[in-house]
């Protein structure tokens, strides 16, 4: 089995790469190419993953190339994990909103739409790639904005399922508080990517004793503490929402607290500066604890399981992941790309049956999907008008003045990579 990371150069490879040796009986990689145009950052992640095999005796091997064609060549699937713009761009994201007191963020609002225009057309670049090269492979996108990049690929009929560390997260930190194994925990997991609610956590599987309400009773402070919350908005919702969902429920006490302090962005840069000196050490075959400070965490379980699922091996049935609706969710078109528990096999992703929505959720599912279909329309098509309707749509954004100077600052702080500005 051979498998491509497209974006291996990035810091976050190695807590893959740790994925990948400690699960090899679910996921058995014969061979790993790491692929990134940074060589220098790719010489060193490299170095480092091959460390990490060797130290847990894997028998794959691990190559790295700048060469996107011969690295994805004969892949059985290629996870996507790239940053178009790296963190310098992420920095543009996280700020210029700012100044039209709107929130500065790389997957929503409108840092999140440059994000998705600078992105799908480089990913969608890959995939035609890919499927010239080896058109049976499935490609796993952890790219952001998951949700707008993998409806992007569905729609130009590419093998793709998006994938992100937010339903893992929850599932495992649930399980730490019930104090079982996190395979005993299901998550009634429901929404858009960055945009979900957990309504219900069942054990024993997804038709098991819900037991959120004994949760939110007996560690409602913890939870909420967690997503950086009150206590009572859980309390009244009877649901776990996502931390992304903040932006939404607090925006002016975000955009407040973003004001006083450095972007996550630059953060994430010193820390990265960090980390590549760590991975430089030849001594280092493990990978350190100041990655998981990093972001991403259990995302190498996820993927594993993900992938040797879609590649007919030992992976979960279900799965929460990224995938069209078909249905799902009834008030919104096929085709929308919905992130919940599904089934997955080798013929893909399947989602299951989910509960009826409140108003107060789907009304805003149904909102931002709009949003996201104007901003894939921006991504594919390009022109002023229609990153300004995109920008107008979101719920964050939604005024005439708003909405015009972030259409200006997108385009400016983005044009060397908007092909049609």
């Amino acid at each position: 089995m051979k498998l491509a990371v497209v974006g291996g150069g990035s810091t976050y490879t190695p807590e893959l790469i740790d994925g990948f040796a400690r699960l090899r009986d679910t996921l058995p990689v014969e061979e790993l190419v790491l692929v990134d145009p940074a060589a220098d950052r790719l010489e060193l992640v490299g170095g480092l993953a091959r460390r990490i095999f060797a130290k847990q005796d894997h028998a794959g091997k691990i190559t790295t190339t700048t060469d996107l064609d011969a690295g994805v060549a004969g892949a059985d699937a290629v996870l996507l994990q790239l940053r178009v713009g790296g963190q310098a761009a992420r920095n543009q994201d996280e700020t210029w909103p700012l100044e039209c007191g709107c929130i500065g963020q790389e997957t929503t609002g409108a840092g999140g739409l440059a994000k998705a225009l600078r992105t799908v057309p480089v990913v969608l670049d890959i995939a035609e790639r890919v499927r010239r090269t080896n058109p049976d492979a499935w490609i796993i996108d952890f790219t952001n904005p998951v949700g707008i990049v993998t409806r992007a690929l569905l729609q130009a009929g590419h093998k793709a399922v998006g994938l992100c560390n937010v339903a893992i997260g929850f599932q495992r930190k649930f399980a730490r508080l019930l104090e079982v194994n996190p395979s005993e925990v299901h998550l009634d997991h429901v929404g858009l990517n960055h945009l979900t609610w957990e309504l219900g956590v069942r054990l024993g599987g997804p038709d098991g004793e819900n037991v959120l309400p004994k949760l939110l009773a007996e560690h409602g402070d913890a939870i909420a503490d967690d997503l950086h919350m009150d206590r009572k908005l859980v309390d009244r919702l009877g649901v776990v929402p996502s931390y992304y969902l903040r932006y939404f429920y607090a925006h002016d006490e975000v955009v407040r607290e973003l004001g006083t302090k450095p972007s996550r962005a630059a953060e994430v840069a010193a820390m990265e500066k960090e980390l590549l000196a760590m991975y430089g050490d030849p001594t280092l075959d493990e990978k350190p604890e100041l990655l998981a400070k990093r972001g991403g965490a259990f995302y190498s379980e996820a993927a594993v399981d993900l992938a040797a699922s879609l590649l007919g091996g030992g992976g979960s049935p279900v799965q929460v992941v990224n995938t069209y609706n078909r249905g799902t969710l009834p008030f919104l078109p096929d085709d929308a790309v919905i992130e919940v528990q599904a089934r997955v096999g080798h013929d893909g992703a399947t989602p299951l049956a989910v509960p009826a929505l409140d108003p107060l959720y789907a009304g805003l599912i149904a909102n931002v999907t709009a949003y996201e279909d104007l901003a894939l329309e921006a991504a594919l098509r390009g022109g002023r008008d229609r990153v300004f309707k995109a920008l107008l749509s979101h719920p964050l954004i939604g005024q005439y003045e708003y909405a015009e100077q972030l259409t200006d600052r997108l385009i400016a702080h983005n044009r060397e990579h908007l092909a049609w500005a």
